[in-house]
């Protein structure tokens, strides 16, 4: 199982804050990010978290 993170995300369309959960990836240069979709509009979110 992946592990998830829960908190804000910040979705540009909607230009607000929305609470998700997503999945942790680690990119190419090694940061965390979380991945989610926005509840209200449906688009990606990212999050970036911090070095792995």
């Amino acid at each position: 199982m992946a592990e998830t993170w829960s908190g804000e995300f910040y979705c540009v369309k909607c230009k607000e804050k929305r609470e998700a959960t997503g999945e942790i990836r680690v990119n190419d240069k090694g940061t965390k990010m979380a991945k989610a979709v926005c509840p209200v509009c449906s688009t990606n979110l990212n999050r970036i978290l911090g070095k792995a």
